[in-house]
């Protein structure tokens, strides 16, 4: 009897690593399920001044999921400090002001674009150079991230397939 308790016991205990692996892959499976569903496209931030300290990076995010998603948060090595930011009317006045996240809906997305929705960047490292990119990575309340490489241009690029020009 005393055998067969140790023997079930020393064979709970080798199974217990590959249980707990395996536990560990049904936590990280939802999160890297949503990430494969988000995707970002047309990722661009205009030229600066080499003395300017910030910048903003403006792209279109994609839902392709069944459950909406929010956004909370990016990071880049190219800058100190992101805030999500978006402009809002005072009067006749357009202010920027930073936004805690932006939900983006199931099955739809999100476009961040000047006057509108951005992540702004401060204390940049290096200057916004035009033709140089650098990657940024978005970061979700589920825990997904997604990364993308973000172009600099020196004017908002043409989107593709659109009819409307950029007008000064």
């Amino acid at each position: 009897m005393l055998l067969r308790l140790l023997a079930a016991g020393a064979i709970t205990a080798l199974c217990m690593p590959a249980i707990a692996q395996e536990h560990h892959h049904d936590h990280q499976a939802p999160v890297e399920a949503v990430a494969t569903e988000l995707a970002v496209s047309q990722a661009w931030s205009r030229a600066m001044p080499p003395s300017a300290p910030t910048g903003a990076v403006y792209f279109v995010l994609e839902n392709r999921g069944d459950q909406p998603q929010r956004l909370v948060g990016a990071q880049t090595p190219r800058a100190v400090k992101t805030e999500l930011h978006t402009h809002v009317h005072q009067g006749d006045m357009m202010k920027m002001q930073q936004i805690e996240s932006v939900d983006v809906p199931a099955s739809g997305k999100v476009e961040f674009k000047p006057g509108g929705n951005h992540v702004m960047l401060f204390g940049l490292k290096q200057p916004l150079v035009a033709g140089e990119s650098f990657p940024l990575t978005l970061q979700f309340e589920s825990g997904a991230e997604v990364t993308t490489e973000v172009s600099i241009e020196v004017d908002a690029p043409a989107a593709s397939g659109a009819t409307q020009g950029h007008h000064h």
